[in-house]
């Protein structure tokens, strides 16, 4: 793609929009999924309860779940003959927000689940001898795997911010309201500007490298990471 039509894309109206929206949503739900994942995924590895192991085959099988089957389910659940029609989610901001937080949920707690694991396998018995009880040692074994955790929490990013199929569906695509970058680039496909959508692309990729950056830098200021 020539550098002319590159840079033009930053012409196009509505770009910082559709910029802004995509982090906005993206960030938001990868939030929602970190916190419910990294507390779901340590309460798996360390306590016992009827249905544990349930729980965690069903949660490593749910990492591949169809964004399509996904979006297909929640617009069942929010259209106006579904049960959630009360809130008016469907074709909005805030129902992409949890179709990424469905999908990105459960990378975040296998992910965190396996680290604190293996965590809890070593220093569980010494915590326990200190006086810990099982919760109060979650924060600690997430300390000591904090690499793994914060890959926990970027995967969970990755998926939101690349993700189209589901919140195609649930958000309508509408330009100026529910138009992300990587549902722009389906449609400027379609309509055969290639230039535009190879250039969102681009940014959408140059986009995803900040803030993995980003968070890496703000962990390390607290110390001296190694892998």
């Amino acid at each position: 793609m020539p550098a002319s039509a590159f840079w033009a894309i930053f012409d196009t109206e509505g770009l910082w929009q559709i910029i802004s929206l995509s982090l906005g949503v993206s960030l938001t739900a990868s939030a929602l999924a970190s916190l419910a994942g990294v507390s779901l995924g340590s309460v798996l590895a360390v306590c016992s309860f009827p249905g544990r192991r349930l729980f965690v085959i069903l949660t490593n099988a749910f990492l591949g779940l169809p964004p399509v089957v996904v979006g297909l389910t929640l617009y069942l659940l929010l259209s106006r003959s579904g049960p959630l029609a009360v809130t008016g989610l469907l074709f909005t901001p805030e129902a992409m927000v949890l179709a990424q937080f469905v999908l990105a949920t459960p990378i975040v707690t296998a992910f965190v689940h396996r680290a604190v694991e293996t965590a809890w396998g070593r220093y569980g018995g010494a915590l326990m001898v200190d006086g810990a009880s099982r919760l109060r040692a979650v924060p600690h074994l997430l300390a000591v795997e904090r690499i793994p955790v914060l890959v926990a929490i970027l995967a969970g990013f990755g998926r939101t911010v690349s993700e189209v199929g589901a919140i195609l569906i649930v958000g309508g695509n509408i330009a100026g309201y529910t138009r992300t970058m990587t549902t722009a680039i389906v449609l400027e496909t379609s309509k055969g500007n290639l230039s535009l959508a190879l250039g969102l692309g681009f940014v959408l990729i140059g986009v995803s490298i900040a803030v993995s950056a980003a968070i890496f830098a703000l962990g390390m200021r607290g110390g001296r990471w190694w892998w």
